[in-house]
Formats: C-alpha cells, structure tokens, sequence
C-alpha cells in the first residue's frame, strides 16, 4: 500500500478513536520508511494520546525539538545503548538521517553500542542479545548450562531412537 495511502488510512482510524490500529500501521511505515522523520514524529504523537512518554522518547529521540522528560524515560527504559540502538529501529547509514542532530543521535548511540561490545557495530546488524558490563556474548548462568545439555540429551537420544528403529526395521524386512 502507498505511503499516502496509509497515512490516509492513519488519519481516519485516529479520527474514529482507532488508536491501536493508527499505531500498529504507523509501527509499520517507520519500519518501512525508518529515516522519515515525519513519520517517526506522528508515532510519537499517537503514543502521547496513550500517555506512554518512554514511547514517544523513543520515536522523537532524533529530533532537535524533542521534549526532554520523554527523552530521559526512553533512555530510562532503554538503559543500555545495545538496547537504545534495537528500539531506535534504524536501518542504513548514519548520512540518511534528515539532520545534523539525527545523525549526531545516531553516531552517539552507535559508538556507546560499539564501546559496550568492544566491536565495531553498524546500524545494519545490531545484535540481538543483551550486553552486560561490556561483555560480549549472550549472559550465560547456570540454568542456561544445564538448558543446552539437557536440549543436546535431547537430541541424542531421538537420534538413537531413530536409529533403533531403523535397525528393527532393516532386521523385519529379512526375517
């Protein structure tokens, strides 16, 4: 569907007081469209008629002109910068940003990212896992040890099951 189109659509659901789905087409245009700041700014709008400042933080956090408790409650809510860089939901580089300040955000953000993981990080492929005291990897404790050897146990006794089988099979046949 055209942009136009659904911002049409946009316009009418939040005139029939259909916010969520106002949100989730919104949700979806940034996704499509993520270095549009009008776009993003509209979703931020939609989440203040929600009352979620963290939410409208998140989508404005690019603009010059952005309110400054929201700002300070999506960084609180997303209070690492790996975290910060997967919200903001940035795709390409840094020099398609519409402004200088966007692009300073963007840098910012990356190379805090960058620092946390000990690697240079793009905005292409953020990692999917969360980074604690600069270490890199997934945060592994015991339950996820005895997790992946009980999936591996797992996996080896379906192996000899089918095997077992198999072999039972292979024996009928010559009986």
């Amino acid at each position: 569907m055209p942009l136009e189109k659904t911002l049409a659509r946009v316009d009418a659901d939040l005139a029939a007081g259909r916010i969520p789905v106002a949100r989730q087409r919104l949700r979806g245009l940034v996704a499509s469209f993520p270095d549009d700041p009008a776009l993003r700014r509209r979703l931020a709008e939609v989440y203040r008629l929600y009352g979620e400042p963290a939410e409208a933080g998140r989508w404005m956090y690019l603009a010059a002109d952005r309110d400054a408790a929201e700002t300070a409650a999506f960084e609180k809510r997303y209070d690492t910068p790996l975290r910060r860089m997967r919200a903001l939901a940035w795709r390409g580089p840094e020099s398609a940003a519409g402004s200088d300040f966007a692009r300073e955000q963007l840098a910012a953000v990356r190379t805090a990212c960058s620092e946390a993981l000990g690697r240079p990080i793009a905005w292409d492929w953020v990692p999917e896992y969360d980074v604690e005291e600069g270490q890199d990897g997934a945060a592994e404790g015991p339950g996820s040890v005895i997790a992946g050897f009980l999936i591996g146990a797992g996996c080896l006794v379906g192996v000899l099951a089918f095997l077992a089988v198999w072999v039972i099979g292979v024996i009928a046949l010559f009986d």
